[in-house]
């Protein structure tokens, strides 16, 4: 049974998504956490995660908590979605700027890259590969979103005083725009990030390792296609370091993923991953 169970923290009330397991040691029932989703007020149904968003009485929870805010706040993502889509699509950088501006008034920069940017960039990588997008057109797509990326990233900037982070994608992925979400998103948290781009050679990415000695290495990969070659990168790292290894990116959000050489953390949120960052790296080894 899952249920949502509210916190009051000072004159702020606070959500957590709980699950009820049954304690036959004790015979008795337990609550174990599933997920923090946040200030109640703040809380819309893209926060839960997917096997539970359409539960009725999670959702007449949700409602309950400032219903006129929280629709107001999933109209304007919906929309900024949809709008961002299309200007993306359509190579507009400028109106994708005025997107980001609009939205972060009313909410935040993280919101941004994890209900409107990465859902987006989700839909033109899965219309790509379903034939509905030209190839020429995800590519301005993806080039307009780094673009944008790197303007955000430019507007922000960390203390770069908490654990290191390397990015790096396998050879033969070239799409890398997940990787400068994540530096955006880790800088703003103080995390000190290491993004390698593309087209980098694995002897490479193992020397950097060597050299800068960073607390984690995340993997990212976009297309599926190149799943086998991060397998191998992995395997890789894991032959000459036991650093703490990372697998994401929309290749790993499927329900069935391959075994890696390291901790598959395909849909988590952007939110979560500096939870993950935070902990002993050993406890990210698989």
């Amino acid at each position: 049974m899952v249920y949502i169970r509210a916190k009051k923290v000072k004159s702020d009330q606070y959500l957590y998504l709980v699950k009820s397991i049954w304690d036959s040691e004790r015979s008795t029932s337990k609550q174990k956490i599933v997920k923090y989703l946040g200030k109640a007020s703040e809380v819309v149904k893209d926060d839960i995660p997917n096997e539970f968003r359409n539960d009725d009485k999670i959702l007449s929870v949700l409602a309950s908590y400032n219903p006129e805010d929280i629709q107001k706040r999933e109209d304007a993502t919906k929309k900024s979605k949809q709008h961002l889509f299309k200007k993306l699509t359509s190579g507009n950088i400028d109106e994708s700027i005025k997107i980001y501006k609009n939205y972060v008034e009313i909410f935040n920069i993280v919101d941004f890259f994890d209900k409107i940017l990465r859902p987006v960039m989700s839909r033109i990588g899965k219309e790509w590969e379903e034939g509905k997008l030209a190839i020429a057109t995800e590519h301005v797509a993806s080039n307009v979103a780094q673009t944008l990326v790197k303007i955000i990233m430019e507007q922000v900037s960390g203390k770069g005083n908490k654990k290191k982070v390397m990015l790096c994608v396998p050879v033969g992925e070239e799409h890398h725009i997940g990787c400068d979400v994540l530096e955006t998103y880790l800088t703003i948290k103080g995390f000190k990030v290491f993004n390698m781009g593309t087209a980098i050679p694995t002897e490479s990415i193992i020397d950097f390792i060597n050299m800068k000695k960073p607390d984690v290495v995340l993997i990212s990969i976009t297309i599926q296609d190149n799943i086998l070659a991060g397998q191998r990168l992995a395997k890789r790292i894991r032959e000459q370091s036991t650093i703490p290894i990372l697998i994401g990116g929309y290749a790993m959000q499927i329900d069935d993923p391959p075994e890696f050489e390291g901790r598959i953390i395909g849909d988590t949120s952007l939110e979560d991953i500096p939870k993950i960052l935070k902990k002993n790296p050993m406890s990210v080894l698989v």
